[in-house]
């Protein structure tokens, strides 16, 4: 009997764990400035790398100064084992002003409108998503943030990428400057 026990915790951890591999999965979000969905996106657990860049015009080699018809976008690379699709999103919302149709915060323009772009797969998770933002009752306004077809992604500049980690002071002062923040307050509330 001893025996018996010895051999099967000597099995036990002689076995090496099965660590659960990385599913990589994407998503793209816009919300303004790329800056801030960047820095913000970057910070959920579960999310391995965020760039900023452009999408959803027709021009296939958008840059800063000449991305007509293109929103500011962050392309966001995920492990689907540790947060899903429909979690991501549940954690975008709070990040935009999704009232908002002609931009967000200090920064106007189509450019900078917030949308959710998705695959026929990622569609029916964001409309469901969206549903019960609406039903909510969380967000003071209409929310018109619409769900697009994903379209060809192309990085922002170098100077653009990685903004917040790469200049803190200038990230700070803009973010305060726009009213990110004070603005997320006015918008959101708390429902008990």
């Amino acid at each position: 009997m001893i025996r018996a026990l010895l051999a099967a915790f000597a099995l036990f951890f002689a076995t090496p764990a099965v660590a659960q591999q990385p599913r990589i999965e994407e998503a793209v979000f816009a919300g303004g400035c790329f800056w801030c969905m960047e820095h913000d996106m970057g910070a959920i657990p579960g999310v391995v790398s965020v760039e900023s860049g452009y999408t959803g015009g027709r021009s296939r080699n958008p840059t800063y100064q000449s991305h007509e018809g293109h929103y500011e976008a962050v392309r966001v690379r995920f492990d689907a084992s540790r947060i899903t699709y429909a979690q991501l999103i549940e954690r975008y919302w709070p990040l935009t002003d999704p009232t908002d149709a002609n931009g967000q915060f200090c920064d106007r323009g189509p450019s900078y409108r917030p949308a959710i772009f998705v695959t026929e797969t990622q569609r029916p998770i964001a409309e469901a998503s969206r549903a019960r933002l609406i039903e909510s009752g969380r967000v003071q306004g209409r929310v018109i943030t619409p769900i697009l077809p994903r379209s060809h992604f192309t990085l922002a500049e170098e100077y653009h990428r990685n903004y917040a980690a790469r200049n803190p002071g200038r990230y700070q002062r803009y973010r305060q400057g726009c009213g990110r923040d004070a603005r997320l307050r006015q918008v959101w509330r708390r429902v008990r």
